[in-house]
């Protein structure tokens, strides 16, 4: 993987996207979104994660985060092998109609890796991009934050609960996100945004 999009400073913050081996639309059951919230809530609360922005899409999430402790690298490690496991327990023992089909992919995916014992669920990897500025700290984040409405998924991006959006717009989401400040975005309402960034 070429170093300019792997994580060189353990303490800055990253733009991360991690995707699913083949880009399965595995998140479109919330079975399966559910283990990521519970897995990134858990990582902020007790590893000293600290999220900025999220989105869950059908296939890969992003992510603009930072580590307390300055072992970022680490804790997504462990976040995507946590993740896997659960998931492909999930995938294993619930009701799911594309069971022979998906884990047919993770176990062809993990042929060319020989650490892996029987699957392979996130593709190798974290796309991770550091964030150099301000400018570029927003642009990520309204990145995110439109993902679903680009896909018309929604209208708005406060509309779709599995990202950060409505922490930005409404002060409530499923995970407990650190807000940046923008002055920009402050000063602006709804609508405008909306009107900026929305199918572009």
């Amino acid at each position: 993987m070429s170093k300019v999009y792997t994580i060189s400073d353990q303490e800055k913050p990253y733009f991360i996207t991690a995707t699913v081996v083949d880009w399965v639309d595995i998140f479109t059951r919330k079975i399966y979104r559910d283990i990521i919230i519970e897995s990134l809530t858990y990582n902020i609360e007790k590893k000293g994660l600290i999220i900025y922005a999220y989105v869950i899409m059908s296939n890969h999430i992003h992510l603009i985060i930072q580590a307390k402790d300055g072992n970022l690298s680490d804790i997504l490690r462990d976040f995507k092998k946590h993740t896997s496991k659960a998931i492909l327990n999930a995938i294993i023992q619930e009701p799911e109609s594309r069971k022979e089909w998906m884990l047919e992919r993770f176990s062809k995916a993990k042929e060319s890796h020989q650490r892996n014992s029987n699957f392979q669920f996130w593709q190798y990897g974290n796309h991770a991009e550091e964030i150099y500025s301000q400018s570029f700290f927003w642009t990520k984040i309204d990145y995110i934050h439109f993902n679903p409405v680009r896909s018309r998924i929604v209208k708005t991006p406060q509309d779709y609960i599995y990202s950060s959006a409505s922490n930005y717009i409404e002060n409530t989401g499923l995970i407990k996100v650190t807000l940046a400040d923008n002055p920009v975005i402050n000063s602006l309402n709804l609508s405008n945004i909306h009107k900026m960034n929305s199918y572009d």
